[in-house]
Parts: structure tokens; C-alpha cells; sequence
């Protein structure tokens, strides 16, 4: 079990240091994510290191849409594919190691991939095959229950590159968290340097496509003076062209503000963020008992994920985080995310 900070290089480290060891001899080495656009950026990333084309020596599985070759040793994917490969392939015969990333997400298919590896390296150990090497991996400290469930399984914790982050919180509730965010986001606009990025977080496509449309109205009537504002959405359903815009650098003299749901806070580190405006709200699946349905409501977050929020704006340099909630507000928040399975 690892565990480490966002930011602290284990998802694109661990599984090269793994093939260089030679686990790739005996089989792939897997490695889930809990999003399609994080299997992507990290297969690109990992492939550019390794100085190869991607698809060859590292490749990357997702919905319909599947870039690996008979030569494919380190494969990111979605932990929704692994669990289909393990319907037909029990043992998961084709891999030496299975890295599941992310874990402290706790989604659904997360989880049952937990009983699903445990139960393939019981059955290769009956059969008498090579044993499947399994490594948890979570960017928050609280792991043991990971390592309870695999037998006490022995727990490595990485130091991230954490540099010093200051937090504020509002000194009054905010009944409106959307127009609270706006008015921070401007009021940062005006005042830091224009090579310091924003990254704000909010709950779903909807309102960053309206908050994207009202930031850039105004961004057309600020003073002369002020830097020019390029405004980037970011949500998973967005097509992947366009979430790659926010990994590169804006033009001098130029602002990135990036509207991001919850999806910027693990899976993927985005360079060049200073300032993190999280408004404590983001958009969970809820089963609703009387009608026997799936729901997504917008509901507080965890403090888990308040952390983790707070940590995107110290990745590369000291940072600066605006809650738009006050600190007893976030006292009253759920220590853990709830996992989906529960929920």
C-alpha cells in the first residue's frame, strides 16, 4: 500500500521503476484510474519519459478506445475495463502486477476491484502460477483499512513536494458560492501577477459552461491594464482535445482561469496553478430509496477532499487557497468521502 501526495510522482514513477526491475518479463504491469482523461494524460506522459511512441511500450485502455500493442508493457486504464477483462479472465493471467491508483476515491468499481484482485491471487496461488503482485495506491494517509483487507499488507508513505500553501476562509457563510467565486476570481485577476494561474472548483458541466461564459463577458470590459484572461472548463465528459489545453502554458500577459469539477482533485496535476478557489461543493451519485434511482446531488465535500483541494496550489511553488465557506463550516463536514458503494 502507497501512500502519497498528490503531485508526489507514484502513479508515473512506481510503474516505470516496476518494469526496470523486470516485472514487465513476466507480464503487463496495470495501473486503474477512476477517470478516462487521467489514463490518457498519464499513459502520454509516462511513454514521452520512457522516450517512446505511445501505444508501444506503454499504452493506455478506455471505452472505446484502446491504444496498446503485443510489445504494450506498462497499460493505463480505467478501472471500469480492468473489471471487464476480469470477468472473462478471473486470474487476470495477462498481468504480473496490478497497480489500483486513486483508491482513496472508494468508487464502486474501485472497490469490487479490491475483492476482485484478492480473490485472482488466491486462485494463481491454488494453480500453481506466478503470484499477481497488487499495489494500492491513495493520496490520503488514512490507508490502513487498505492494508487490514490485504492480509496487513506493509504501508510505504511518500513525501510530496508540499510547498507552503496560505488558506482563507470567508467570515460569513455564502448563500450564493457561484457569484462568491466569481467576485474571487476578479478579485485575483486585478491584483496578482498574470503568470499565476486560478484553478476553481465547482460541481458540474452546467455551471462551468454558464460561469465560463459570464468570466469571459467580463474579462472583455476590465481596465486597461489588467491581463488578458483565458478561460478553460474542465469536466469529464468534455472531449479530450480540449481538456489537453489546460496542461499548457497561457500566452505572456495572459491568465489561465480553469473551472474544473472535482476531476482536478487528484487524478491530474496541472502546472502553473497558484491561487485554488474551492467553494466546498461538488455533485455525488446518491441512491434515493423511494424511487429506486440514481440521483446527483449537490452536496458538501469531505474534509479528505477539502485537503486535497487546498494541495493544488502548492505543486510547484508556495500557493494561496480561497475557501468560500467559514472554518466552522468546515468543521461540520464529513471527515472521509463516503464511499460510493454506501452512498
Amino acid at each position: 500500500v502507497f501512500s502519497g501526495e498528490t503531485g508526489s510522482g507514484k502513479t508515473t514513477q512506481v510503474p516505470q521503476y516496476l518494469y526496470e526491475a523486470g516485472f514487465g518479463r513476466q507480464g503487463i504491469i496495470a495501473v486503474t484510474q477512476p477517470r478516462r482523461v487521467a489514463a490518457i494524460a498519464l499513459a502520454t506522459r509516462v511513454s514521452s519519459e520512457k522516450m517512446t511512441e505511445l501505444g508501444r511500450l506503454v499504452g493506455y485502455t478506455v471505452r472505446f478506445d484502446d491504444l496498446t500493442s503485443d510489445e504494450t508493457r506498462i497499460k493505463f486504464l480505467t478501472d471500469g475495463m480492468l473489471l471487464r477483462e476480469a470477468i472473462g479472465d478471473p486470474v487476470l493471467r495477462k498481468y504480473s502486477v496490478v497497480i489500483l491508483d486513486e483508491a482513496h476515491e472508494r468508487t464502486i468499481h474501485t472497490d469490487v476491484l479490491f475483492g476482485v484482485v484478492k480473490a485472482a491471487q488466491k486462485k494463481r496461488k491454488e494453480l500453481g502460477k506466478l503470484p499477481l503482485k497488487v499495489i494500492i495506491m491513495s493520496a490520503t494517509m488514512d490507508v490502513d483499512q487498505f492494508s487490514q483487507y490485504f492480509n496487513g499488507a506493509p504501508v510505504l508513505y511518500l513525501e510530496g513536494r508540499q510547498h507552503p500553501i496560505q488558506i482563507f476562509n470567508t467570515k460569513q457563510p455564502q448563500s450564493d458560492y457561484l457569484q462568491a467565486a466569481l467576485v474571487s476570481v476578479f478579485q485575483i485577476h486585478q491584483e496578482a501577477p498574470s503568470s499565476q494561474d486560478i484553478l476553481v472548483f465547482l460541481t458540474g458541466q452546467e455551471e462551468i459552461e454558464a460561469m465560463t461564459k459570464t468570466c469571459r463577458d467580463i474579462s472583455k470590459h476590465l481596465p486597461d491594464g489588467c491581463p488578458r484572461m483565458m478561460v478553460m472548463p474542465l469536466y469529464a465528459s468534455l472531449p479530450y482535445s480540449q481538456q489537453l489545453r489546460v496542461f499548457q502554458a497561457a500566452p505572456k500577459g495572459c491568465r489561465k482561469v480553469i473551472l474544473s469539477t472535482n476531476i482536478a482533485e487528484t487524478s491530474i496535476t496541472i502546472p502553473g496553478i497558484k491561487y485554488v478557489v474551492d467553494t466546498g461543493m461538488v455533485k455525488a451519485k446518491k441512491y434515493s430509496p423511494e424511487t429506486g434511482l440514481e440521483v446527483l446531488a449537490v452536496q458538501r465535500v469531505s474534509k479528505a477532499q477539502a485537503w486535497q483541494r487546498t494541495g493544488r496550489a502548492g505543486r510547484e511553488d508556495s500557493g494561496i487557497c480561497y475557501r468560500l465557506y467559514t472554518e466552522d463550516e468546515f468543521e461540520k463536514f464529513d471527515k472521509m468521502t463516503i464511499p460510493e458503494i454506501q452512498r
